[in-house]
């Protein structure tokens, strides 16, 4: 059962944003006993196969179709606003300038040197994705993070589900310092300064493939969970956590690159498990027969209704 309900539907028709910071206290007021470690399904970019990536309306379906972790990427604006983005830079095979108009070769389109009242010009939703024929398709523009947060954890009341994790990867790459990005420093603290805002708790992973981002959170917000990003199939995870310095709640690698032995020390070690990203039923049953905490995946609708959410 929810409390507050009433409230939130009057506050919201007065100004929506203006409630993220009530949704989020309202986890408080639910009742209930929760499955501790229920698994968790990921709706990859929110719900990628269905409509358009990292948008708020694709988190709004993935939410809608059951999963339990919103994954998401997020970069970096020149005003420094923390918003949605898989690329920092605007991907011509989903985005489009104002106007129908088409990008010349020589454009900028780095992110970074774009204002976010800018960016919220670009439609990144209606333009055809031909490795996903079956996503809808409208105008999205690159949302903020707080702006997902807050319409993420108002759904999830209005749903009459339980609140949603958050699973932020951050895009940080040496080679892309203080040019695609700030400083990993700046870049880490921006994204922290923006989810400390809506008291996410456990509820929010962090996660990234640069180990600078990952060592510079532990040390300075060792209470935030992180997640090891990895499609090395070099070196042994065991190497790969050596070289990072310290054990991560989660590692999340390509799911072809792991097999049962590979699950079972892992989880040893005292890490959950959650590959990406699994968009075959088949490859999903191996997955939880192997013993994974949670699978990442462009299709939550059909895995869901396939295999079931525990």
């Amino acid at each position: 059962m929810k409390c507050g309900i009433g409230l939130v539907r009057r506050l919201a028709k007065a100004n929506r944003l203006a409630l993220a910071l009530f949704i989020v206290v309202l986890g408080s007021c639910q009742t209930g006993t929760k499955d501790p470690n229920p698994f968790d399904w990921q709706g990859h970019r929110g719900a990628r196969g269905e409509a358009p990536e990292n948008t708020t309306a694709g988190m709004i379906r993935a939410l809608q179709e059951g999963v339990r972790t919103l994954e998401m990427d997020v970069v970096i604006s020149k005003d420094s606003v923390v918003l949605l983005s898989h690329e920092p830079y605007f991907n011509k095979d989903i985005c489009s300038p104002p106007g129908g108009q088409t990008w010349a070769d020589t454009v900028d389109l780095n992110i970074f040197h774009f204002e976010f009242d800018q960016i919220a010009l670009i439609d990144c939703g209606s333009k055809p994705y031909d490795r996903f024929p079956a996503q809808e398709h409208f105008f999205a523009a690159k949302p903020s993070l707080i702006e997902v947060i807050s319409e993420a954890e108002e759904s999830a009341i209005m749903m009459n589900r339980d609140e949603p994790s958050y699973n932020i990867e951050i895009k940080s790459r040496p080679e892309w310092d203080n040019i695609y990005h700030p400083s990993v420093e700046v870049y880490c603290d921006l994204v922290l300064e923006t989810t400390a805002k809506a008291s996410l708790g456990d509820r929010l992973i962090i996660q990234s493939f640069d180990g600078r981002a990952l060592q510079y959170i532990h040390e300075q917000y060792p209470q935030i969970r992180l997640a090891y990003l990895t499609e090395d199939g070099e070196r042994s995870a065991a190497e790969q956590i050596k070289a990072l310095g310290f054990v991560p709640e989660i590692y999340s690698c390509d799911f072809k690159l792991l097999n049962e032995m590979d699950v079972k020390n892992l989880k040893t070690s005292g890490m959950k498990v959650i590959p990406w990203t699994v968009n075959e039923i088949e490859d999903a049953e191996r997955l939880r027969d192997w013993g994974v905490d949670g699978l990442i995946t462009d299709y939550p609708a059909r895995m869901l209704s396939a295999i079931g959410r525990f």
